[in-house]
């Protein structure tokens, strides 16, 4: 199963960048194929349908085909403002803007359309993020993604991982590899050959 992760977040020392690595590795060791993508390392500008106009900028192409190509996604959001970071939206909204002319493209719902997707969440507060996840998961349902029931808002985030990024608490790891396990376990069932 070929699987994307990433986050939500571009900071360096970022919760959700060091959660993002510990359920990539957590997914390959399940057996998948993992994409571990880093958001900061596609230049897509702030989406403008008056620049969208001038043609889909070759970065937004080239993310369209690595989600398309990938049947299940783990998202790890932070939690700014209690609510997902513009970066994930823009992301998203680039993502879902159809190329006008182009006859692969020109569906809106291509790149997301059937997806299971599990989603995770990352704060130094004690709820973990979780407000994040009760905004961006109505945003992946309206993209017709599947959706996973099992999420996990890691809380306290900052004494959450040692020096090497790994999580310290083995129920926050086995609450992080219970998404790990029902995105595999589903999007085998439902993209099965």
């Amino acid at each position: 199963m070929k699987v994307l992760v990433f986050a939500g977040s571009t900071r360096i020392a970022s919760y959700n960048r060091k959660l993002a690595r510990e359920v990539a590795g957590m997914a390959r060791l399940k057996g998948a194929e993992v994409t571990h993508l880093e958001l900061g390392d596609y230049d897509v500008p702030m989406y403008n349908a008056d620049l969208e106009a001038k043609g889909t900028p070759a970065d937004v192409m080239k993310l369209k085909q690595v989600f398309y190509e990938h049947p299940a996604w783990i998202i790890c959001t932070p939690e700014y403002n209690a609510s997902y970071p513009a970066l994930v939206k823009n992301t998203l909204d680039w993502l879902s803007s159809p190329v006008k002319g182009d006859p692969v493209w020109s569906d809106d719902f291509r790149f997301s359309r059937g997806k299971v997707v599990g989603v995770l969440s990352a704060s130094p507060g004690a709820l973990g993020g979780l407000r994040s996840q009760s905004h961006l998961i109505p945003l992946l349902l309206n993209l017709h993604c599947w959706v996973a029931p099992q999420t996990y808002a890691l809380g306290r985030a900052g004494s959450a991982f040692d020096d090497q990024g790994h999580l310290l608490e083995e129920a926050a790891k086995q609450r992080a590899q219970s998404v790990v396990e029902q995105v595999l376990w589903a999007a085998e069932r439902l993209h099965a050959r």
